[in-house]
């Protein structure tokens, strides 16, 4: 069995997986963080990654390119509005869902593992935020670790691999606490869906409106206002 302290870190440049990863660090984990540019029309979370990686002293930050885009399905690859103002606890999945997005990136961040000698990997995913993804549940995570024993050389020969999920069963308040009890500095990430030419939230979305009760919850300001 392989011993290993590096840890493939999923790094979107919200709010979730810096703080996923700043979590990983506390628990001695050297991190590789792992970007996709999927396509989404809130491109400017890329530049939140890169600012985010670099406030962690990320070993590397490796960028992937995946056009989802071309698939279609969302409105978050430009196939159709971004919902403003919806009730966040419908149990309707949303229009921002992306399809497999979450198997395609926790499938490159195994592959990368696999290289680097790593048998954990981290994302922000939250079953609490009343998104609605199915890929954000436990049971889906806890198959895709057995997927991975499976699909890799590493599996094959006795290793298997951990998916943690630090912040699955945590509200968004809890989540800021975390983090704000960590230093972090949530100024650097970006979270909205649909933000403005220079990058201001809307204040409307889903993912806007869910940070906004998380930071008011919790008894703090928003950094982004």
């Amino acid at each position: 069995m392989s011993v290993s302290t590096k840890a493939v870190v999923l790094l979107s440049g919200g709010l979730d997986s810096y703080t996923a990863a700043a979590i990983a660090s506390r628990k001695g984990f050297d991190l590789y963080a792992l970007t996709v540019r999927y396509g989404q029309v809130h491109a400017h979370e890329l530049e939140a990654a890169r600012r985010v990686g670099r406030s962690l002293s990320v070993c590397e930050h490796l960028e992937l390119d995946v056009d989802l885009a071309s698939i279609g399905g969302s409105a978050l690859t430009g196939n159709a509005p971004i919902p403003k103002d919806r009730i966040l606890e419908s149990t309707k999945i949303p229009a921002t869902y992306v399809p497999a997005r979450n198997t395609v990136l926790l499938a490159l961040a195994l592959g990368w593992a696999e290289v680097l000698g790593s048998r954990d990997l981290f994302i922000g995913v939250n079953a609490l935020d009343y998104s609605g993804y199915p890929d954000c549940r436990p049971e889906y995570i806890r198959a895709f670790e057995r997927l991975a024993i499976l699909a890799t050389k590493a599996g094959v020969e006795g290793d298997s691999f951990r998916i943690h999920t630090p912040l699955i069963d945590l509200s968004k308040e809890q989540i800021v606490r975390s983090g704000i009890s960590m230093g972090l500095d949530y100024g650097l990430t970006h979270s909205c869906y649909d933000p403005g030419p220079e990058g201001r939230p809307c204040g409307r979305c889903d993912s806007c409106r869910i940070r906004a009760r998380g930071f008011a919850a919790a008894g703090y300001s928003d950094p982004l206002g």
